[in-house]
């Protein structure tokens, strides 16, 4: 049996531009990315904390460095710049996996800079 898992999450980035004239997608920093595990291309859930939208798109790399999370097409009439955002990957795992399986979360500061990169345990009971 597999059960779909969390796999990887950037917590409380701040939107830095939403396009509504692009085609589609959120543009993320490629360095953000790397520390959630999660791949350019790749289908994320999008959880605005401001406004609590939900929705899924894609990914596609933005610049190193740049803090980019750059919510485009027709999300960016939910999604707006300077809201807080999570931005969430799932992976799909054997059950024996998936009992230990502890996600990647990727803590960011007001510049989406990161400043912390934990295993998300708290699913764990102590």
């Amino acid at each position: 049996m597999k059960r779909t898992m969390l796999g990887g999450k950037i917590h409380r980035a701040v939107v830095t531009q939403a396009n509504v004239d692009y085609e589609g997608s959120v543009t993320v920093d490629e360095d953000l990315l790397d520390a959630a595990g999660i791949l350019p291309g790749e289908v994320v859930h999008i959880w605005d904390v401001t406004n609590a939208a939900r929705l899924t798109t894609y990914t596609i790399a933005g610049p190193r460095g740049s803090g980019a999370v750059c919510v485009n097409g027709a999300a960016a009439h939910l999604v707006h710049e300077g809201d807080l955002v999570i931005l969430g990957s799932y992976v799909e795992l054997e059950d024996a996996e998936a009992r230990t399986w502890i996600p990647k979360a990727v803590f960011v500061d007001d510049e989406n800079r990161i400043v912390e990169v934990r295993g998300e345990e708290a699913f764990r009971a102590n």
